[in-house]
C-alpha cells in the first residue's frame, strides 16, 4: 500500500515539473516579448539583458499606429478573415452534412481528392494562384485573398466537419424523417445545433490559419493600404535595421483577435474535443 502511494506520488511530481516546464517553454518567450515592448531602445540592447524594463514606455505602441499604416492592416486582415472564414463554414458544413448522410458516387474519390490538395506545399501553388489572379484581376483585392484563403480552408474544415456529423447517431435523422422532416429540415432545425460546438472550433481553425497567413498576402498585395497584420509585422525587418521594440508591440497587438476568441469560445472548443467520445 505505501509503495503504491510512494509510486502515484512520483508519477505527480513528475507530471507536474514537466507541466511547469512546458509551461516556461510557453511563457517565457511571451514575457519577453511583453518586456521588449515596453522597453526603450537603449534598455533592448543592456547588458545584461533586463527582464524588467528599468523605464518602461508605451512609445512603441503608439509608433505602430502612428508611423505605420497598422490600422488599415487590421482592417484589411479583419475583412480577409471573417469573409473567407463565413464562407468556409458554409460549404464545408454542407459538405460535411452530406458526405455523412448521403451515399453517391464517387464520395471516396471526392474525399481523396480533399486529403490530396493538403498535399501540396503552399510555395508550390504560389505561382499558379498569382497567375490566375492577374489574369482575372484580383490582385490587390481583399476579394482575390478572400478566395486564395478557402482554397486552402473549405477542404479542411470539411474533413472536420464530417466527423463532427459522423459523431451523430443516424438514427436521430431517421426519427425526423418518420415525423415528417426533409434532408433540409432535418439539417436546419435538428443535426445543426447539435453541431454547433464543431462549428465553432472549425471556424477557429479558419480564423487562425487566415489571420496568421503571411506568403500569398505579401504576394498578391502589393498597394500598402491593402496589406494585412502579418506582412505589416513583418515589414518591420528593413535592411537596415529591426525595429524590435515596434515588432514585439505589433506583435502583442496581433494576438489580441485571437486570444479573445478563444476566451469567449473555449467552452464551444471543449465541447468539440469531447464530441462523440461517448454516446
Amino acid at each position: 500500500m505505501a509503495g503504491t502511494r510512494t509510486r502515484s506520488l512520483t508519477g505527480n511530481i513528475v507530471a507536474y515539473a514537466l507541466l511547469i516546464v512546458a509551461s516556461l517553454m510557453v511563457l517565457v518567450p511571451v514575457f519577453w516579448m511583453i518586456s521588449t515592448a515596453l522597453k526603450t531602445p537603449e534598455d533592448t540592447f543592456a547588458t545584461p539583458p533586463q527582464w524588467i524594463p528599468a523605464h518602461p514606455t508605451l512609445e512603441a505602441f503608439r509608433n505602430i499606429w502612428n508611423d505605420y499604416p497598422f490600422g488599415h492592416y487590421f482592417a484589411n486582415s479583419l475583412i480577409v478573415v471573417f469573409a473567407s472564414t463565413f464562407i468556409s463554414i458554409i460549404f464545408s458544413t454542407l459538405a460535411g452534412y452530406g458526405t455523412s448522410r448521403f451515399q453517391f458516387k464517387g464520395k471516396g474519390f471526392y474525399l481523396t481528392f480533399l486529403l490530396v490538395t493538403q498535399m501540396f506545399p503552399a510555395i508550390m501553388l504560389l505561382i499558379p494562384f498569382y497567375n490566375i489572379m492577374t489574369q482575372v484581376g484580383l490582385v490587390n483585392t481583399l476579394f482575390g485573398l478572400v478566395i486564395t484563403y478557402i482554397t486552402f480552408t473549405i477542404p479542411v474544415c470539411s474533413w472536420m466537419m464530417l466527423g463532427y456529423f459522423d459523431s451523430i447517431s443516424k438514427e436521430i435523422d431517421q426519427a425526423a424523417s418518420i415525423d415528417g422532416c426533409g434532408p433540409f429540415r432535418t439539417f436546419w432545425n435538428i443535426i445543426l445545433p447539435l453541431i454547433l460546438p464543431g462549428i465553432v472550433a472549425t471556424a477557429i481553425y479558419s480564423f487562425v490559419m487566415g489571420w496568421n497567413e503571411y506568403m500569398f498576402a505579401m504576394i498578391l498585395m502589393s498597394d500598402e493600404n491593402l496589406k494585412t497584420v502579418p506582412v505589416g509585422v513583418g515589414q518591420l525587418v528593413t535592411q537596415n535595421k529591426i525595429e524590435w521594440n515596434d515588432m514585439m508591440a505589433a506583435s502583442l497587438v496581433a494576438t489580441v483577435p485571437v486570444s479573445i476568441i478563444f476566451i469567449f469560445l473555449q467552452k464551444y472548443m471543449i465541447k468539440s474535443l469531447t464530441a462523440g467520445s461517448i454516446k
